[in-house]
């Protein structure tokens, strides 16, 4: 007899906020892992494909309906003894966005990276891994520029490389990398003084996908994320 294996979606959700790389998770107040901090998730249903499982999370267990995420598939993960109660088959997705507001869902909380050191099942595994996901596609993509709002600076830009990465950029040559990599950001013609000082050029992200030359990360300096 085949045996029956539900399979659930797992959402890494992560923006920046108050200049920190926070995730989307809940405390559980259930067992197994009373208190510990879970990734929202759901069981797929059976008349449902994996990416709309994982946008009906998004809106309803997230709490996010409508909300400007970029998701993708992540990773999936099935060893036998992730969940005590059952064995069960984790397919997770990532999903990267700007300062996103709170969850329409009362028990859903952003939460700084540095506070979720223990977290129910094999979450923080899968958020780890999500974190890296997401520095390894700032090196080669443009999808930095998905933490940022619509129109955003270079130095917005900039920051949130820095704390992905968890690294201190150069300035200088940050600017000269991004404004020379073709189709990463285009002008809108406009600026703004929101960084304080002189008035800075406005940008929003361009078609490039894939960055040539790519961001490659610095070699040195302790990461702040984990």
């Amino acid at each position: 007899m085949v045996p029956r294996i539900p399979v659930s979606v797992d959402l890494v959700v992560l923006t920046v906020r108050c200049a920190e790389l926070c995730a989307l998770v809940w405390r559980r107040d259930r067992p197994p892992y009373v208190g510990r901090w879970a990734l929202s998730g759901g069981f797929i249903h059976l008349d449902e494909d994996l990416p709309a499982a994982a946008a009906r999370v998004l809106a309803e267990r997230a709490g996010l309906p409508g909300a400007p995420v970029h998701l993708e598939q992540l990773q999936t993960y099935g060893y036998p003894d992730r969940d005590p109660r059952q064995r069960v088959v984790s397919v997770a997705y990532l999903g990267l966005a700007p300062d996103l507001p709170a969850s329409t869902e009362a028990h859903m909380s952003w939460r700084p990276l540095p506070e979720l050191t223990e977290m129910a099942f094999d979450h923080r595994r899968i958020m780890l891994d999500g974190i890296e996901r997401a520095r390894a596609k700032l090196e080669y993509t443009s999808l930095g520029a998905a933490f940022c709002t619509p129109a955003f600076t270079v130095a917005e830009l900039r920051r949130v490389y820095e704390i992905v990465w968890g690294r201190t950029l150069d300035p200088r040559n940050f600017h000269r990398k991004v404004t020379k990599a073709e189709g990463f950001l285009v002008p809108t013609g406009h600026s703004t003084t929101r960084d304080g000082g002189r008035p800075a050029m406005l940008y929003r992200r361009g078609p490039a996908e894939l960055l040539r030359p790519p961001m490659m990360r610095p070699a040195k300096d302790a990461s702040r994320l984990t």
